[in-house]
């Protein structure tokens, strides 16, 4: 029986019960699949994984979850398929559903179904998932929307963070850090002056892909000069918003990294919702793309070996006494940075099957209510490279978002 608190970093991403915050993940395929074959699917997807057959109860202290007996299925809403652009609209719709039924589980999935061609949404909160939980998810769905008599390995959720500890986690030496750091939030959080400014705009995304012949150009780009395609992102970036913002822009990105790289135990297979995040900035008064790029690298690489994300996961929990302010500070603080720049890399679904063809992969979709909502969420599908950007029209009107973007991808392209 599951009943546990939400982490530190769930409740961030869950906010409050009347505020959604859903991450939405499609896939556009070509075929025909019975709808029974759907229902299948769901069932087994929903078996395997266990906070699928959980829901979130305020009736305490701390939201927790706990396991639902009689919980009902996934929900499968079907739309007819009008247009290409049919899988946006209903994307925007699913930002803000609120799972608060008590009978309903974490998730829904949305099928735009066509004649020949149809488009497949995975809806779930983000507190209970991040991008690869939903390509997890995905690559399920599709293999037993094929073949529903593929069987899932179902697994055992953790209790508390405290599973995760390493044998010679030093627990009294960090209870006094951690005590330290708590004070210190308290004082930071006593400082800061509360501002009533909140994003009464409405949220929107960008979305382009590029073809199979630029996407081999920026990875040969990459390679060639020794940085990795995400540093060339962060860049590339980075430097659209300085030349678009001017004395605006913060030349800061904040990039999340997959958690699962430090603990093996959270499996690729596994629903999770924490990524760490690590900051990056542009040189002062630098503008070469590559230099930056470099430097981004070499930063990321060095924060990356420094981080303790068994110990980070543990000392979150010792700040819950200040989770209300942190979030209340996210809805009416500008924050540090230009955007949050999420690079999901190369998504390893497969493209054919026996009923039907996957013809692509969009990236996915969420609507945050920060006062700064810049996203950038990039993926690599069947050599493309796809991005959607997603922001708050009060933040940064949609006008600038498409100028930064543009910007970006000349900065990215110039010199191949």
């Amino acid at each position: 029986m599951i009943r546990r608190n939400l982490m530190m970093v769930e409740r961030i991403m869950y906010v409050d019960s009347e505020t959604p915050v859903n991450c939405v993940f499609t896939a556009k395929i070509q075929g025909d699949i019975p709808e029974e074959n759907f229902k299948a699917a769901l069932e087994k997807i929903q078996q395997k994984h266990p906070l699928l057959r959980t829901r979130i109860d305020n009736s305490e202290k701390h939201p927790f979850f706990i396991e639902e007996k009689d919980i009902e299925p996934i929900p499968l809403r079907i739309v007819e398929r009008k247009t290409d652009e049919d899988w946006l609209q209903e994307s925007e719709k699913e930002w803000f559903q609120l799972f608060k039924d008590e009978k309903k589980p974490l998730a829904q999935l949305v099928w735009i179904k066509g004649q020949k061609v149809s488009e497949i949404l995975w809806v779930l909160p983000h507190c209970i998932c991040d991008g690869t939980s939903l390509v997890a998810m995905m690559t399920e769905l599709l293999a037993l929307l094929d073949d529903p008599a593929l069987e899932l390995k179902p697994y055992e959720v953790f209790s508390s963070v405290d599973d995760f500890l390493p044998l010679d986690f030093d627990m009294k030496r960090k209870k006094r850090k951690a005590r330290f750091y708590l004070m210190m939030g308290r004082l930071f959080f006593l400082m800061q002056r509360k501002s009533k400014t909140r994003n009464l705009g409405s949220n929107y995304v960008v979305h382009w892909k590029l073809n199979a012949d630029t996407t081999a150009q920026i990875t040969a780009k990459s390679k060639a000069h020794g940085v990795s395609v995400h540093a060339l992102l962060c860049s590339s970036f980075m430097q659209a918003f300085q030349d678009v913002q001017g004395k605006y822009a913060k030349g800061k990105v904040i990039s999340p990294v997959d958690v699962r790289h430090f603990i093996p135990e959270i499996r690729q297979d596994h629903v999770f919702a924490f990524a760490p995040t690590i900051e990056l900035s542009l040189k002062k008064g630098s503008t070469g793309i590559l230099d930056n790029a470099r430097q981004i690298k070499k930063d990321l690489t060095e924060k990356i070996g420094k981080m303790e994300a068994r110990e980070l996961l543990w000392m979150g929990e010792q700040m819950h006494p200040v989770v209300e302010r942190m979030v209340s500070m996210l809805k009416s603080s500008k924050g540090g940075h230009d955007v949050t720049l999420s690079n999901m890399g190369k998504i390893n679904i497969p493209g054919d099957y026996k009923n039907f063809k996957v013809e692509t992969i969009i990236s996915p979709t969420v609507a945050f209510p920060w006062l700064n909502s810049n996203t950038l969420v990039a993926t690599t599908y069947n050599q493309q490279m796809d991005f959607t950007f997603m922001s708050n029209e009060q933040f940064l009107p949609k006008e600038e978002a498409v100028k930064i973007k543009n910007k970006a991808i000349e900065l990215l392209t110039s010199s191949l």
